[in-house]
Order: C-alpha cells, then sequence, then structure tokens
C-alpha cells in the first residue's frame, strides 16, 4: 500500500525539514521566568499581528479559552457563544469546572449566530438569573464547515456586547484561514473583541502551541492562570520559533490547502450517494454527507482507512475531511478515487 493519507484534521501536521532545523537553532532561556527571547519575540509579535497590547504564549488554545473565560468571568457568570462552538463539544467541561461559567448557547448559521439573535438572548441583569458577563466567537466556524464570520457581522456583534457592558473573546484557532481566504487582517477581525487567540499546531504545521492576546491587564492576570494550571513551561522557545517560523512560511501556503479543499468537494459533488454544500466550503474543511442506504458515516470511514485514507466520522451519516501542510493534490485525488470505489 502505498503512504497513508491523513485528512482527520488540520491537527495532523508534522514540521517539516526546515522547520525542525530552526527549532534545532533556537535561542532559549527560562521561559516561566520570562527569560526565553524566541517566546518574547514570538508574542510580541502576535500581539502586533492581532493589534491588542500584549500576548501570553500557551501551551494549546483550550487553555486559551480556558483561560479567557476565567480571566473574563466570575463564577455563575452566562458567557452566550453559538451552539456548535469548541467550547462545548471538545474542552472537556472545562468552563464548568475551571470557569465555574454557564453556557448560553444560540443556533447560529454555520456556526455563526445574527446580530439579531444575540440582542434577543440580552436580558436585564437581575439578581435571580446568571450575570451575562462574555459574549464569544469562533473564527472559522469549524462544526459550521469552516465558515468565515464576515466583518461587518463580527463587528456589529462586539458593538452590541460592548453597549451593553458584556466583553467579547475571539477563538481564533483557524483565524489565519479566515484572514487568507477574505484578505481582512487579523487585527481588523479581532478589533471588537477584548481577547483573541491564534492556533499554531494546525495549518500552520507546529507541533504545538497558541498565542492568546488581549490588553496589559488581561494578559497579567492571564499569566497567574497560566501558572496556576501548569502551563507555563521552561526552554519552549524550542517550539516557539517553529511558530515564528510558520509565520513567515505557512501562512499564505494555507490559500493552498483552501485550493485542495475545493477541489476535494468538487470531486465529492460528483459522486454519486455522497452529498455536499459546494457553497458551504471556504476554507480547508470539507463535510459531507452520505446520502446512499445501508452506508453510514462510521462504516465509510471504516472502509477509507483500510484503503489508507483517513476522515473523520462527525454523526451518523456525517463525514469531515481537512486539507493541511501535510496533504497535496495527489492525496486529496487519492481520496476521491478511494471514496468512488466505497460508493461504486
Amino acid at each position: 500500500m502505498s503512504a497513508f493519507v491523513d485528512f482527520f484534521s488540520d491537527t495532523k501536521t508534522r514540521p517539516t525539514a526546515a522547520m525542525r532545523q530552526v527549532m534545532a537553532n533556537a535561542e532559549v532561556g527560562d521561559e516561566r521566568a520570562g527569560e526565553d527571547p524566541s517566546v518574547n519575540r514570538l508574542v510580541e509579535r502576535c500581539a502586533n499581528l492581532l493589534g491588542k497590547e500584549a500576548a501570553i504564549y500557551l501551551p494549546s488554545g483550550t487553555m486559551c479559552n480556558e483561560i479567557a473565560l476565567a480571566v473574563h468571568c466570575r463564577p455563575g457568570d452566562e458567557v452566550i457563544c453559538d451552539a456548535s462552538c469548541h467550547l462545548f463539544g471538545f474542552e472537556g467541561g472545562g468552563p464548568a469546572a475551571l470557569a465555574g461559567v454557564m453556557l448560553h448557547s444560540l443556533p447560529g448559521d454555520r456556526g455563526r449566530f445574527s446580530a439579531a439573535q444575540l440582542q434577543a438572548a440580552l436580558r436585564p441583569d437581575r439578581p435571580y438569573a446568571p450575570r451575562q458577563r462574555l459574549v464569544e466567537v469562533e473564527q472559522t466556524a469549524n462544526l459550521g464547515g469552516g465558515t468565515i464570520w464576515p466583518l461587518a457581522q463580527l463587528d456589529e456583534i462586539a458593538a452590541i456586547a460592548h453597549g451593553h457592558g458584556l466583553l467579547t473573546h475571539m477563538d481564533g484557532a483557524r483565524l489565519l484561514n479566515a484572514v487568507v481566504a477574505s484578505g481582512v487582517s487579523a487585527a481588523d477581525y479581532a478589533r471588537g473583541y477584548d481577547s483573541v487567540w491564534i492556533d499554531f499546531s494546525k495549518g500552520l504545521g507546529t507541533p504545538g502551541g497558541a498565542v492568546l492576546a488581549g490588553s496589559a491587564g488581561f494578559i497579567h492576570e492571564a499569566l497567574r492562570l497560566k501558572l496556576r494550571w501548569g502551563g507555563a513551561m521552561r526552554q519552549s522557545g524550542i517550539i516557539a520559533a517553529a511558530c515564528d517560523y510558520a509565520l513567515d512560511q505557512h501562512v499564505q501556503r494555507l490559500a493552498d490547502d483552501h485550493a485542495n479543499a475545493q477541489a476535494l468537494a468538487q470531486g465529492i459533488a460528483a459522486i454519486e450517494g455522497l452529498r455536499i454544500d459546494l457553497a458551504g466550503v471556504q476554507t480547508n474543511l470539507v463535510y459531507f454527507d452520505i446520502a446512499r442506504e445501508g452506508l453510514d458515516a462510521p462504516a465509510l470511514c471504516s472502509r477509507l482507512l483500510a484503503r489508507g485514507v483517513r476522515m473523520g466520522e462527525m454523526g451518523p451519516r456525517t463525514v469531515r475531511a481537512v486539507t493541511h501542510l501535510d496533504v497535496d493534490a495527489a492525496a486529496v485525488e487519492r481520496a476521491l478515487a478511494a471514496l468512488r470505489v466505497e460508493l461504486a
């Protein structure tokens, strides 16, 4: 069998040979003490990229979200978010366990709720109800299909939240995918948000790491929680150097992932027994449904895996395929060939 190709997630990317060399040569120090020059350069760069006063380097995007909630909120507060967001399905109950907050979910359109929905969810501050403290958005929306929040919609959401005394947070795990696809800068997308983060372990291809940004006061409090929750590291400049390299070398190439996703989606649309909304494929995430009787997502994914192609089941009849640094045009063709055989 030829080489295994992995469409399961963009977290499956591996550092390139050039990135590994940069990591080997990284200038390092004690990150916990603020003495790692590679980390310090990265967070300053990311603060500028995101248009914020300060930033902090963290092991993961999940920790970015959880720290943001805990800094912005107090136990018992309410966070308004989309029903499909990462906070709900992929953080192990962290909002409740770590920040003690309640999540008020809105049924958005492909992971994006409207200004009207937010307005309708707001209520007076009364002692018998949870205090509404924070509005959270996810750019791009993962379970929405990698969809992009339009800038005007983000600005309107932020203006309504701030107008009612609420804070705002952006989960920017794939923010740079939105930047490359739309041409809108990361700072512009994040301008209405009190905190925002970007992930480096997805399409940017690093072994790990994320950077959370906000005001200087917010980052001061975030550091306290980073220490409390065991997120502080030592010579983490080895990974931070990979993140810095990725910002130089792997951002614009996200357009290749988007092009490969389009090619995959177009191929899926031509296979009888599969159903896909081509207009919904905006970045590097491809969701499609199985329309053929007698075949479900677990069975199809199992059969594809036997052919050396891994995709992810996202429901009884829904499959997700993600393009990334380690997926090229040939891998897309191989995946389509496997799908054609299984749907023949």
